[in-house]
């Protein structure tokens, strides 16, 4: 309509005297449209049963339920702050107690945990991070379910979120024979720090005082208390820390691990950090184990 006013010397208002071109050009313009609105009445019978994503959902749902109830089941699960989400806007994989989701722009891929096989494929290792000038390595996982109606899907992850994957999955990931994966950085220094506090002095927690669940993930107990025996107390860097056991051995670790410089990691095991509580500065030699 506004290339009839736009260029009125074609005689586009009148159909039958434009040229063909234009004519094909009006019928793509109408029908596209008209199957596309077809497309979506025909998805939007029976309260949107037909839909791709609507027949997917149905396949995991009970006898008596109907895909609403597995929709909402997805829906309180996302809404958690346990859920395990990486990838771009474009390609996001996320992963909850129960189901296992790639979202992509177009279409949305769903599988249930407990009917799922994951097998790490590939592996590619590239200089340099889009987020750091670190080199990173990303994985290529195929989901595979047992259902027949499911198509295998794969997902895209950084090497670095590997551990965090596994930790919410139920069942283990399966690698490739040609597949080898490299732990992060955060990773090593993590093991490597629960080593180091393994050896140090252990505390012995009051008769009276109750452990607490850690305030960092709220899945496990207070496991550390910080506590000055790298040197006397009034002499170095180190300060003592009053603070009650609230931080479990992991957590304080990637506190630790978060205060450092990335592009030094040669200092991480001798520098100090500040308490997350009281920010009284501490080192490795400071975090015992509670016994």
């Amino acid at each position: 309509m506004g290339m009839c006013f736009a260029a009125s010397e074609k005689q586009l208002y009148s159909p039958g005297q434009a040229s063909e071109a234009w004519q094909l050009f009006l019928l793509l313009a109408v029908t596209l449209p008209l199957v596309s609105c077809t497309l979506i009445y025909y998805w939007s019978w029976d309260k949107w049963t037909r839909h791709p994503l609507a027949q997917t959902l149905a396949l995991y749902a009970l006898p008596q339920s109907g895909w609403q109830a597995v929709a909402s089941s997805i829906n309180t699960e996302f809404r958690r702050i346990d859920k395990f989400a990486t990838g771009a806007p474009g390609a996001r994989v996320i992963v909850t107690d129960t189901w296992v989701m790639k979202v992509t722009t177009y279409r949305v891929r769903v599988a249930q945990q407990q009917d799922v096989h994951l097998t790490v494929t590939e592996s590619r290792q590239h200089d340099l991070s889009p987020d750091s000038n670190l080199p990173v390595q990303l994985l290529t996982i195929r989901v595979a379910s047992t259902s027949p109606a499911m198509q295998p899907f794969d997902i895209r992850l950084n090497s670095a979120e590997y551990g965090e994957l596994c930790e919410k999955l139920h069942a283990p990931i399966r690698s490739a024979a040609n597949v080898v994966i490299r732990q992060s950085l955060g990773d090593l220094f993590l093991e490597t720090f629960a080593s180091l506090v393994e050896v140090n002095p252990a505390y012995s927690v009051p008769s009276n005082q109750e452990l607490e669940a850690c305030i960092g993930c709220m899945q496990t107990r207070a496991s550390v208390k910080l506590v000055k025996t790298c040197q006397e107390p009034a002499v170095g860097e180190c300060q003592q820390c009053y603070c009650r056991p609230m931080w479990c051995l992991t957590c304080m670790g990637k506190w630790f691990a978060s205060r450092q410089d990335p592009q030094r990691p040669d200092t991480w095991l001798a520098s100090r950090v500040p308490c997350p509580t009281c920010r009284a500065r501490f080192c490795i030699l400071d975090v015992c184990c509670i016994r």
